[in-house]
C-alpha cells in the first residue's frame, strides 16, 4: 500500500505546521511504540515474529553476547567458555544474577530450560533453533555442558542469539502458557503488565547485573502497542502519540523527513525477501510442479525497478536463498533470472499455459511489495490473488499445505549463519514445500562439517540447486526505516533490533 492515507496526510500538515510543545513519551519517561504484528506467544520459543526476537533481547538474557557491529562474543550469563571437542561447550557462569521474579541464575536454569525446549515432544515453535542440541549436562551449580547431536559449528551464534534463558523453576510450573501469560527474564527490561493482542508494557529492571555487556537501562519504561494498520501507525506518531514506530515504506518515510519533531533513520538488515513455492503434490497449485514456470516466475519479477522504487536505499539484489553476511552463503556458480518478461511468457507457452493461469499467493507485511510483485506477475498472464494475513495464520497455512505461492521474509532469528536460513526452508523441516532429499542432504552437510572449506562447499552446492531447479524466487535484502521521535537518542543495526537498553532521552 502505497503513498499516505487521508488521515495520515491530514496529520502530516498539522505536524508540520505545529511542532508539539513537549513529546509526551519524554515528559512521562515512558517510550510509547506502535508495532504491526503481535507475537502468538511472548515466550521466545513458541513465536518467531520479529517483535518476539525484540522482546526476547529485551527481557532475556543468553549465555553469551554478540557485539553487532564486531560480531564479537562475549560472556553474558556465562562468564567463559571453553570447546571441549567438535560436540561439547562447556561454559563457566556467572554468579549471583536474579531473574526478575527474584529466583536465582545457576546451572538449573541452563539446563531445565535447553532441555524442555529441545524435546520435540514440547513443541518449541522455533525447532530449527533447538534441534541441534543432544543434551545439557550439569557439572556443578554454576558450570554446565553444552552437547551436539553432530559437530555444530554454529552453536555459539545460537547461544548467543536465539536461545534465552528462563528460571528454572517458574518455568517448569508456568510452562510457555504462563510464560506468556506472566514474562520472567532476567535482561535490562521486566514485563509489567501483557494483554495479549494489544498491548505490552516494560519497566526497566534496577536490579540488572552489572557484569552484563550490555548497558543498564536509561529510559523507564517502554510501552508497545499493536496496531496493523500503518496508516494508523503513520497518524499516532505524527500527533505524538507514538515515540517509535518501524518498518515505514520507504514513501512513507521519506515524506516524514520534513516533520520538525521527528527523525527518520535507515539502515540494510539481516532480512532477505523471497518468494517460496510449493511443489509438494498436493499443492493448491499444480502448476508449480513444472519447473518451466516456476523460472517463467522468476524471469517475470523485476527486482531492481522494485527495489528502486518501493524498497529503499541499502537493499541488495539477491540470488540465492541467504543472507549475504552469513558464513556459507554465496551466489556462486547459481543461475540468475534476470528480469526478462518475454522469456517469461515463453516459458508459460511451454508448460501448456500461454494464457497463463491464475495462483494463489500468500504475504504478511511489505504489502506494497507483494503488491508491485502481482503485477509483474499479471504483466505475464499469470493473475495471482493476495491472500494477506498475520504471521503466525500465514505459516500454518503454509505448514498445512494451503498455500502455494508465499511472500516470505526472513532475518535467521540474529543468526549469522546459513544454517540459520536456508535449511529453515529446504531443510526437511515444518516450513520446507519442496522436500528435495540431494539439497536436505548437502544442507545437513553443511550444517555438521567443522572443515570451513568443505562446509562452504556444501552449502554452495545447496543453494546452486535450489537456484538451478527455481524452487524459489530470491529477491532483495530488506532496509528497515524508523521514525522516531527527535528527543530519542536511538541507533539502528543491521539485526533488525531495537535497542531500547541503550536509548536516552536528549
Amino acid at each position: 500500500m502505497s503513498g499516505i492515507s487521508k488521515l495520515a496526510a491530514a496529520a502530516l500538515a498539522a505536524a508540520v505546521a505545529a511542532v508539539p510543545s513537549a513529546w509526551a513519551g519524554k515528559k512521562t519517561d515512558t517510550l510509547e511504540m506502535a508495532y504491526d504484528q503481535a507475537p502468538e506467544n511472548v515466550d521466545v520459543y513458541y513465536n518467531n515474529v520479529r517483535i518476539g526476537v525484540i522482546l526476547g533481547q529485551t527481557v532475556w538474557d543468553t549465555l553469551l553476547y554478540r557485539d553487532p557491529v564486531s560480531h564479537e562474543y562475549k560472556g553474558q550469563l556465562a562468564r567463559s567458555w571453553k570447546q571441549v571437542d567438535d560436540r561439547t561447550l562447556e561454559f563457566e557462569l556467572r554468579q549471583g544474577v536474579k531473574f526478575h521474579n527474584g529466583e536465582d541464575f545457576d546451572a538449573d536454569s541452563v539446563v531445565n530450560t535447553l532441555t524442555f525446549v529441545a524435546d520435540p515432544a514440547n513443541k518449541a515453535v522455533t525447532q530449527q533453533n533447538v534441534q541441534w542440541i543432544q543434551r545439557v549436562e550439569k557439572i556443578d551449580r554454576y558450570k554446565v555442558r553444552v552437547v551436539s547431536k553432530e559437530p555444530f559449528p554454529a552453536a555459539k551464534d545460537y547461544l548467543a542469539t536465539t536461545l534465552p534463558i528462563y528460571p528454572a523453576r517458574y518455568y517448569k510450573e508456568a510452562g510457555p502458557k504462563g510464560m506468556n501469560a506472566r514474562p520472567v527474564g532476567s535482561g535490562p527490561y521486566k514485563v509489567v503488565e501483557n494483554v495479549p493482542g494489544k498491548s505490552i508494557t516494560l519497566e526497566k529492571f534496577d536490579g540488572y547485573f552489572k557484569e552484563s555487556p550490555r548497558p543498564q537501562a536509561k529510559i523507564g519504561k517502554v510501552r508497545i502497542r499493536f496496531i496493523p494498520d500503518r496508516q494508523t501507525q503513520m497518524a499516532e506518531v505524527l500527533s505524538g502519540g507514538e515515540d517509535f514506530i518501524m518498518h515505514v515504506p520507504k514513501d512513507q518515510a521519506e515524506k516524514l523527513q520534513t516533520v520538525p519533531h521527528l527523525q527518520v533513520l535507515s539502515g540494510n538488515t539481516m532480512r532477505i525477501v523471497f518468494l517460496q513455492m510449493n511443489t509438494r503434490d498436493a499443492t493448491p497449485a499444480p502448476q508449480l510442479k513444472d519447473p518451466r514456470v516456476r523460472k517463467a516466475i522468476a524471469y517475470a519479477i523485476d527486482r531492481n525497478a522494485i527495489i528502486k522504487n518501493i524498497v529503499g536505499a541499502g537493499a541488495e539484489p539477491l540470488y540465492t536463498i541467504c543472507t549475504p553476511s552469513q558464513v556459507g552463503c554465496t551466489h556462486e556458480g547459481a543461475p540468475v533470472y534476470k528480469y526478462d518478461p518475454a522469456q517469461a511468457k515463453k516459458l508459460l507457452a511451454e508448460a501448456g499455459y500461454p494464457n497463463g493461469f491464475e495462483l494463489p499467493i500468500h504475504a504478511y507485511r511489505e504489502r506494497d511489495q507483494t503488491e508491485a510483485i502481482i503485477n509483474y506477475l499479471q504483466a505475464v498472464g499469470i493473475k495471482a490473488k493476495l491472500n494477506f494475513m498475520q504471521y503466525a495464520a500465514m505459516r500454518d497455512q503454509g505448514r498445512a499445505n494451503k498455500a502455494a505461492l508465499i511472500h516470505w521474509t526472513w532475518g535467521s532469528n540474529l543468526v549469522n549463519d546459513t544454517s540459520a536460513s536456508t535449511p529453515v526452508y529446504f531443510g526437511g523441516g515444518a516450513d520446507d514445500s519442496t522436500h528435495d532429499p540431494k539439497v536436505k542432504e548437502l544442507l545437513d552437510k553443511g550444517d555438521h562439517t567443522v572443515d570451513e572449506k568443505a562446509r562452504k562447499e556444501y552449502y554452495r552446492q545447496a543453494l546452486g540447486l535450489i537456484a538451478e531447479n527455481a524452487y524459489a524466487v530470491p529477491l532483495w535484502s530488506l532496509p528497515v526505516y524508523y521514525v522516531a521521535s527527535k528527543e530519542l537518542n536511538f541507533r539502528a543495526y543491521s539485526d533488525e533490533v531495537p535497542r531500547f537498553w541503550e536509548m536516552s532521552w536528549k
